[in-house]
């Protein structure tokens, strides 16, 4: 450490012997809230329990902790030292280096780790007491460069094991399953395509046929790709089979998701994709119907959450009574969930994901799914699996996707391939696919054709009026508009006025009611502001505000108080009780009360599929926020007509490609991108992709 603030505030000279300048220093960060004091805290109690531990043991134990709430499984030695700002996001998003002051300065990690060498550390780290290899019980565990607190090396461990033996499972699964019946059903479930110059794999039927043989499998794909149609038909395929025989019965299928959210908009679709299912050429069509479930769970509630505890009431003493477990938007599952997930499977259940790799993972520690899918794009199969697909499905895998070292993991991953959401001419399909290629040139030349479902607002070039514009009409000027763009390219004011002048008289009854909140629920969904920061003035934060007094100018709302007609609120924990989820988004409105007078509610969407309507008091609401803007990471699993992604004015280490393309697959019919630093601010964050530490795909074989 090059330098650290003394009892009088002056800096002065330290070469990490000083235990307790160590501990000034991270007491320093916990007060200016670029450190959880729950990092502080652990240091602090490795050093009192091992006195003779070294300062730079201390430190590393406080960072490891850190980089786990930020999403990391481990600390990255090597990458920390190499770029400590970058690499630890200290000081935190939303504080920008021209706003630290001469002391803060003296703090930054960039300084305290200027005259650290990778051999010194490591030196550091060698405490039989508090750091081991692997089995044991230190607290700590190293690995290569990869510092870890054991719970999450043990994660990782479990992780990798489990899904090595279900893929060990898969070949005796394969060896069982009756080729020809596979190819009769699955001709029957995907019926012939029109002959085209341009036809390609139906990488539906191929993820479909793949999984059949797996006891582990993922089905990845971009957005409007067909991964629900996919795995309903893929269920329809196991049960087809799993009804024939001598002892045929109906196999246990589950359908969960990682959030609340994510499991209601399952929920709504799935119902009408088995209802749609070619089942008429099947012995037993229907009794294949019957056997789809269309109700989705939580993943928190299919394990059984317990109070006061991180365990589950299902796990491997009691495991789950299932054959199947689907997992959707498993980009969103954390290290520590698919842990527990795997851990209560019985042996013989079948895992299937579902989820887009290109996604941001989790906030939680570890990015599971990216991970695992790493090598999708290039396929890795085998040439015998290419031989086993041709005969099971027809379907002819391109050559560039065949590598005769692919591994086992490879040969379970289905990737889809084709877009039914987005044509050849849509923008935002095109953005997408730039942003993903990492070339800002590319992105420069979709801006370049001024597609009418895009649009660029460069905040600090066109003004707080143009803002202003977005933000209440949903209108960009200068922009390519049709006239009918206009119309439905929606900003706030759609909601509000929805909210405003469908209110039901105050003798209408409940049901007036539920269809008012229904519709004012639907029109607010039709806009979204979505932010990368929660702090600053571009952050969630100070955009909330911000807009609060746009439409109170606009006289949309009265602000007066903290609940007040039209607030949007996002649930931001999980209430069982109120049958509420983390992400669940409500509205504030008003139910008459006896006499003439009104009092507000929140209303909410039931989330099973239905119209329905929740109604909730206010106070019995208390982990909710205000939502007019709302994280690209709490967008998850949500669909937008009119996505506007805010990028702030400066560079983020969170403002990576991952998080672009997540804001842009958001937007089902119109985006614009609101930048405050200009153009040049999503090129840099396209080159930017996200690098969350971990030794998961190290336990795989990639050769």
């Amino acid at each position: 450490m090059s330098a650290i603030l003394s009892d009088t505030g002056v800096a002065m000279a330290d070469d990490f012997t000083s235990r307790e300048r160590i501990e000034r220093l991270l007491a320093g960060w916990v007060e200016r809230g670029w450190l959880r004091e729950v990092d502080a805290a652990f240091a602090r109690f490795l050093g009192r329990e091992v006195p003779d531990a070294q300062a730079l043991l201390i430190l590393a134990a406080a960072l490891a902790s850190h980089q786990l709430g930020r999403g990391h499984a481990c600390l990255d030695l090597d990458a920390t030292l190499d770029d400590p700002t970058s690499v630890l996001s200290l000081p935190p998003d939303g504080v920008a280096m021209r706003d630290i002051d001469d002391a803060e300065e003296v703090m930054l990690p960039s300084k305290v780790l200027a005259d650290v060498t990778l051999a010194r550390w490591l030196s550091a780290l060698d405490h039989a007491a508090l750091v081991g290899g692997g089995a044991g019980n230190t607290p700590l565990v190293l690995v290569g460069m990869r510092l870890y607190l054991r719970r999450y090396w043990q994660y990782e461990q479990n992780v990798c094991r489990a899904v090595g033996e279900r893929l060990e499972a898969g070949v005796r699964l394969e060896s069982a399953l009756p080729v020809d019946g596979l190819r009769r059903a699955l001709d029957t479930l995907f019926p012939p395509r029109p002959v085209r110059d341009d036809a390609h794999a139906d990488w539906q039927k191929l993820a479909c046929a793949l999984a059949a043989r797996s006891g582990f499998s993922i089905v990845t794909g971009g957005p409007g790709t067909g991964k629900t149609t996919t795995v309903v038909k893929l269920l329809a395929l196991l049960q087809s089979l799993a009804l024939t025989g001598d002892e045929a019965r109906p196999l246990r299928i589950r359908l969960a998701a990682p959030t609340g959210k994510a499991a209601a908009r399952l929920n709504e679709s799935i119902a009408g994709a088995v209802a749609r299912l070619p089942l008429s050429d099947f012995a037993q069509g229907e009794a294949i119907r019957d056997a789809i479930p269309v109700a989705v769970t939580t993943l928190h509630r299919l394990l059984g959450t317990r109070p006061d505890t991180r365990r589950f009431r299902h796990h491997a003493g009691n495991p789950l009574a299932l054959d199947v477990l689907v997992i959707d938007e498993a980009s969103m599952v954390d290290l520590e969930m698919m842990n527990a997930v795997l851990d209560a499977l019985p042996a013989q259940a079948r895992l299937i994901l579902l989820g887009d790799k290109d996604q941001l993972a989790s906030v939680e520690a570890g990015a599971v799914l990216g991970e695992l899918c790493q090598r999708a794009n290039e396929g890795h199969y085998t040439h015998a699996t290419q031989a086993w697909l041709q005969a099971a499905t027809g379907e002819q895998i391109e050559a560039e996707l065949v590598d005769a070292a692919g591994s086992a993991l490879d040969q379970s991953i289905a990737m889809l391939r084709f877009s039914h959401r987005f044509s050849k001419e849509s923008g935002i399909g095109q953005l997408a696919e730039a942003v993903n290629s990492g070339k800002p040139t590319e992105v420069a030349k979709v801006w370049a054709y001024r597609h009418a479902d895009l649009a660029l607002l460069e905040c600090a070039e066109q003004g707080d009026a143009a803002f202003k514009a977005l933000v209440v009409d949903g209108v960009v000027r200068g922009a390519v508009h049709d006239e009918g763009a206009i119309h439905a390219r929606r900003g706030y004011r759609h909601y509000l006025q929805t909210l405003r002048d469908g209110q039901p008289p105050h003798d209408a009854d409940q049901d007036s009611f539920d269809a008012w909140a229904d519709g004012v629920l639907d029109a607010h969904g039709e806009f979204q502001l979505l932010c990368a920061l929660r702090r600053g003035a571009w952050g969630v934060e100070g955009l909330n505000r911000r807009v609060a007094h746009l439409l109170q100018d606009e006289h949309l709302i009265a602000a007066t108080g903290e609940w007040y007609l039209g607030r949007p609120v996002l649930v931001t924990r999980n209430d069982y009780e109120l049958g509420l989820m983390n992400g669940d988004i409500g509205i504030t409105l008003a139910l008459p009360v006896e006499g003439d007078g009104w009092s507000l509610r929140v209303a909410f969407p039931a989330g099973d599929g239905s119209r329905r309507i929740k109604w909730v008091l206010p106070s019995r609401l208390q982990a909710v926020e205000t939502v007019f803007a709302l994280t690209v990471h709490k967008s998850q699993g949500s669909e937008f007509t009119h996505a506007a992604l805010v990028l702030p004015d400066t560079l983020s280490p969170v403002l990576t490609r991952e998080l672009v393309y997540t804001g842009i697959t958001r937007a089902r019919s119109f985006l614009t991108i609101a930048s405050a630093g200009g153009a040049a601010i999503v090129e840099r964050a396209v080159e930017a992709q996200v690098q969350r530490a971990s030794g998961l795909s190290a336990g795989f074989a990639f050769q």
